[in-house]
């Protein structure tokens, strides 16, 4: 993989360089975990004039969850504790000759910015802006390897819930239970909160888990995600309890399902991501459910649960083959319900079979 940082590190360069800066600092911990192969907690990377080095505020740990760092790439302890790694890399970077430096201005608080130009008054501080969120974008097929496992897990885990019973049991349980079969079966952690949410809390994006319980007649959301290797994946079903689905469950079942599959049949590389968002929209929109519908209708994911691009109606953009996202729709009728259904899938030409659907846990509306 020291090949694979390497490569990544110069490209990053080459922007900074077209940009006119000299070195660059990585602060971001997805960034810099992206660039070095590890984020120990603090630690910022310098791609200095004539060295880089992962700066760190005391030697990293050797846990597999926390990656590795690129055996290629010097490590740079603090001498006492306390120290900022951000300051220190810019009195690195000056020390090598550097004029400018490139930093990450939407990750450093101003009072770390201000400390970086004291100790280092001869240094130009700019602007490295999202070069490194814009890198990440486009997976290699390594990390959807990691992806891919993730969903894996995910779905075994979701599917070993629906095998035990259910009904009288609370949402914060079932979320608890989740989360614990994620790492039983090899996550590192879940990816985000899980989310389930019964009856009148069905279908809301992002609903904590509360200590209502399941009830017969319900519906039940639930939205999970894996965590591998630093790499994170989401998976989000809807099912009715105890009994066969009411005529209006079904009928809000069946829109966003049209609507979910709209949206992952528009995932085509070169499509503007407001249109794969319109796929979607538009069925529940026709439908009448325009004031019900979520923000967005996906994201990417990667390093981070919710990255660029965005699947929403104002976003700016086209796809490109080798992007994940999700794809994952939902109505919610305050008071009585929702229905949401969300995919991670990656963005493939028709040449390679289409969109490559990770998350596999079936998509038919069950009576559990």
């Amino acid at each position: 993989m020291s090949e694979v940082y390497a490569a990544r590190r110069t490209r990053l360069r080459e922007r900074c360089n077209a940009g006119g800066s000299a070195a660059a600092l990585v602060s971001r911990p997805a960034n810099v975990r992206y660039l070095a192969g590890a984020a120990p907690h603090g630690a910022v990377l310098l791609l200095g004039k004539s060295e880089d080095l992962l700066v760190c505020s005391g030697p990293p740990d050797d846990r597999p969850t926390e990656g590795r760092p690129d055996e290629a790439l010097p490590l740079r302890a603090m001498p006492a504790p306390g120290g900022d790694p951000a300051v220190a890399a810019a009195r690195l970077a000056e020390a090598q000759g550097a004029d400018t430096l490139a930093t990450e201005d939407h990750h450093l608080t101003v009072a770390r910015h201000r400390a970086m130009g004291a100790v280092a008054p001869r240094l130009r501080l700019s602007d490295l802006g999202q070069a490194v969120e814009q890198l990440r974008v486009v997976k290699d097929e390594e990390e959807i390897s990691c992806l891919r496992i993730g969903a894996e897990i995910a779905d075994q885990a979701l599917g070993e819930l629906l095998e035990s019973i259910l009904v009288g049991r609370t949402e914060r349980h079932l979320a608890l239970e989740l989360e614990r079969r994620l790492v039983d079966h090899g996550a590192d952690g879940p990816a985000f909160p899980t989310s389930v949410g019964t009856g009148p809390n069905s279908g809301r994006r992002g609903h904590r888990p509360t200590d209502r319980r399941v009830e017969e007649g319900d519906f039940l959301s639930v939205c999970l995600g894996a965590t591998y290797r630093g790499y994170r994946c989401e998976i989000g079903r809807t099912f009715v309890i105890g009994t066969s689905p009411a005529d209006w469950q079904i009928e809000l079942y069946d829109l966003v399902f049209a609507a979910q599959r709209a949206g992952r049949e528009a995932l085509v590389p070169g499509a503007a991501c407001r249109d794969v968002d319109r796929a979607a929209r538009q069925t529940l929109d026709s439908a009448g459910y325009a004031e019900n519908l979520q923000t967005l209708t996906g994201h990417g994911v990667g390093l981070e649960i919710d990255e660029d691009p965005q699947l929403a109606p104002a976003a700016m953009g086209k796809l490109d083959a080798c992007v994940p996202v999700t794809v994952e729709p939902g109505v919610h009728l305050p008071g009585r319900g929702g229905v949401r259904i969300d995919d991670t899938l990656v963005v493939r030409p028709e040449a390679d079979g289409g969109p490559e659907l990770l998350t596999i846990t079936t998509k038919e509306l069950l009576a559990l």
